[in-house]
């Protein structure tokens, strides 16, 4: 069992902080979550001013066979929410691809998705964040999917190239613009 300070979000916030970068990460996945459940947990969290919003859903859609478009479109009104109540959010979507057991329409359509998204939202993308995780049993849990402590490490760096240099320009726009506003009370997602 994976303990929460061993996950990639946690692994984040100490990148974050290690860098002096003074975001506060919330972390609001689940395990097992989709889409859908997604959507319904996301109103709690827009409650406070999101400066980075992180999308990393959409793989256990594809495992339950969840239509595509259906991933895409609750993704997409996610991401509508979050900008809706954060005009100046960052968003980052971070790609996902199904094990290529069979190169049929849906795994290709699937894994196109994220780049799709990121593309139309002017977000930016983590190409796959299981790159060098994916089907590596020493890296993962012995259900063979869910990264271990050291798989984690990776997909923490993974994401850590695309929101570094984001978070870094962030921080920058916010204290020429935000002086006297602590950055600690900000969210990031």
């Amino acid at each position: 069992m994976l303990k929460r300070s061993e996950a990639y979000p946690a692994l984040l916030a100490k990148k974050l902080h290690v860098a002096g970068l003074k975001f506060q990460l919330t972390n609001a996945s689940q395990t097992g979550g989709t889409t859908e459940g997604g959507l319904e947990r996301l109103p709690a969290h827009l409650k406070r001013k999101i400066d980075i919003f992180i999308l990393e859903l959409g793989i256990n859609d594809a495992f339950r066979g969840v239509p595509v478009y259906q991933i895409e479109n609750n993704l997409q009104q996610m991401i509508d929410k979050v900008k809706a109540r954060n005009p100046d959010v960052r968003v980052v979507v971070a790609g996902m691809q199904l094990p290529s057991y069979a190169a049929d329409d849906y795994v290709s359509t699937f894994g196109k998705m994220f780049a799709e998204l990121a593309a139309k939202n002017g977000a930016s993308l983590v190409p796959y964040v299981l790159d060098g995780v994916a089907g590596n049993p020493s890296l993962n849990l012995p259900d063979g999917i869910h990264p271990n402590a050291a798989g984690q490490k990776i997909l923490a760096e993974n994401v850590w190239r695309v929101l570094e240099p984001i978070a870094r320009e962030v921080a920058t726009l916010s204290s020429r613009t935000e002086r006297g506003t602590s950055r600690s009370e900000s969210g990031s997602h």
